[in-house]
C-alpha cells in the first residue's frame, strides 16, 4: 500500500492551495487501490478537512506514516520529516538565496526533493503547474490596475468572488474602454491570459499593426519567441539555439514602450536572458505604459521594475519614473507606473486552481509514482537521501556539499 499524505501548508504567507481535491483523493482510492491518502488537518485549505472527511479520507496528524508527502509551497526546514519523500514547488533550481536554508536542509535530512516545477515532458515542456491560472489572475489584476488608476472601471478583486465561473459573471457587465495591452509569454501563463482578455472581448491584432495603428476599441498584441527576441549577429531566432544561447539575443520589447498603456508580463526570465527594457528606458519622453502586471514576478529581473514581490492584500505599488522610488498606487500621474507583483496570483481562486493542478497529478504524475521507474521523475528529482542528483550537481555550492 503506498500512502500519500496531504501536508499543511505552513510558510508565511499562507497559502491555501492544496495538491488534490476531496473528490479527487476520492477518485484516486476508489480506482487506484493500492494507494491511501491521508490528509494532515489545516485551518486555512481552501477545501476544508469535514470535505475531505465526508469523501471518506482520513484525517491524521501523523505525516510518519506517508510514504509521499504532496504540498505547495516550500516546507519551513524546521517541519521537513526525515527520510521522507517529498513534492512541492522548492524554488531552489536557480539558487534562489531565501531558500539556501530550506536547500541544506533538504540534504542534511535525507529528503528526496522532486520539484513540480522540474517535472517535464522530454521536449522540456511542463507537466504540472498552477501557471494556467497565474495568467488568469495576473490579466484580471492586471486590468483591475488600470481600472483603478483611471477610474474608467471597476474589477471586483479576484479573492473577493467564490469561484472562477463568478468572476467570469462579473465580466458580463463590463465594457471596457479603448486601451492598447501587450502580453508576452507562452504556455499555460499566457494561455490563462487569452483567456481573460477573450472574456472581455479585447480584439487581438498584429505586432507590426499594434505598433502602428490606433484603435477605438481595446485591443491586445501577443509577443513571444521571435515576435520577442533576435541574434544580435544576425537579427534571428532560432528557439533550441536561444534556450541555449540566450545571452547572445536581444530583446526587441523597447518599440512597444510608447505604444501600450498595459503590459502583461509572463515570459520565463534568468538572468543570462535580456530583459524586456532598462531602467533608463522608462525615462523616455514618450514612455506610455502605465500599468505593468508581471505575472513572471522575478524581482529585478524581465522587468526591472519589479522591487520585490507585493501581497494579495495589497496587489500593487507605484514606481515614479524619473527617481525609480516605490510610492503609492493608483494615482492618476502619468509620471507613475503601477507594478502589480504578487507571487501567489493562484491562490486568489485556489479552489478552481487545486481542482486544475490535481487532474494533471492524476493523469500524468500518479502513474509515474506507481510505475517501478520513471525518467520524468527522475529528472525532476533534485536531491535524495543527502545527495545532489547529477543533473542538480551544479547546486553543490549552494546546498552545503563537496
Amino acid at each position: 500500500m503506498l500512502r500519500i499524505g496531504l501536508i499543511r501548508e505552513r510558510k508565511t504567507l499562507p497559502d491555501n492551495r492544496v495538491a488534490l481535491t476531496p473528490k479527487q483523493c476520492s477518485y484516486i482510492q476508489t480506482n487506484f487501490p493500492n494507494v491511501k491518502i491521508i490528509v494532515e488537518p489545516s485551518p486555512i485549505r481552501c477545501f476544508p478537512d469535514a470535505a475531505y472527511l465526508l469523501e471518506g479520507i482520513e484525517i491524521s496528524d501523523d505525516m510518519q506514516q506517508c510514504d509521499i508527502l504532496l504540498g505547495i509551497k516550500e516546507v519551513p526546514p524546521q517541519h521537513l520529516i526525515e527520510g521522507k519523500t517529498y513534492f512541492f514547488f522548492s524554488h531552489t533550481k536557480k539558487k534562489q538565496p531565501h531558500n539556501q536554508d530550506l536547500m541544506r536542509a533538504l540534504i542534511a535530512r535525507r529528503i528526496t526533493m522532486i520539484d513540480y516545477e522540474c517535472l517535464t515532458h522530454t521536449d522540456a515542456q511542463r507537466i504540472l503547474g498552477f501557471g494556467h491560472f497565474a495568467g488568469i489572475v495576473g490579466a484580471h489584476n492586471g486590468l483591475l490596475t488600470y481600472g483603478k488608476k483611471t477610474g474608467l472601471f471597476e474589477l471586483p478583486a479576484a479573492h473577493s468572488v467564490n469561484s472562477y465561473q463568478a468572476l467570469l459573471a462579473a465580466y458580463e457587465h463590463i465594457k471596457l474602454p479603448k486601451l492598447k495591452i501587450v502580453m508576452t509569454g507562452s504556455g499555460k501563463v499566457a494561455a490563462g491570459v487569452l483567456e481573460v482578455l477573450t472574456q472581455l472581448d479585447i480584439e487581438p491584432v498584429e505586432p507590426l499593426d499594434f505598433l502602428t495603428h490606433q484603435y477605438e476599441y481595446p485591443v491586445f498584441t501577443h509577443l513571444k519567441g521571435q515576435g520577442l527576441y533576435a541574434r544580435k549577429d544576425n537579427d534571428t531566432f532560432q528557439r533550441d539555439d536561444f534556450h541555449a544561447h540566450p545571452e547572445a539575443y536581444k530583446c526587441l520589447f523597447s518599440g512597444y514602450i510608447n505604444q501600450a498603456d498595459i503590459l502583461m508580463n509572463g515570459i520565463y526570465w534568468e538572468k543570462r536572458i535580456p530583459r524586456l527594457f532598462e531602467k533608463e528606458q522608462v525615462k523616455r519622453n514618450d514612455w506610455r505604459i502605465s500599468v505593468i502586471s508581471d505575472i513572471t514576478c522575478d524581482t529585478d529581473g524581465s522587468v526591472p521594475l519589479n522591487i520585490g514581490s507585493s501581497t494579495i492584500a495589497e496587489p500593487v505599488y507605484g514606481i515614479t519614473r524619473t527617481t525609480l522610488e516605490k510610492t503609492s498606487p493608483f494615482l492618476p500621474d502619468n509620471e507613475i507606473i503601477d507594478i502589480m507583483a504578487v507571487d501567489n496570483l493562484p491562490n486568489e481562486l485556489p479552489c478552481d486552481a487545486s481542482q486544475y493542478f490535481g487532474v494533471h497529478f492524476e493523469k500524468y504524475i500518479l502513474p509515474e509514482v506507481l510505475s517501478p521507474e520513471s525518467d520524468i521523475l527522475t529528472r525532476a528529482t533534485i536531491c535524495t537521501n543527502g545527495a545532489l542528483t547529477a543533473k542538480y550537481a551544479y547546486l553543490a555550492d549552494y546546498a552545503g556539499v563537496e
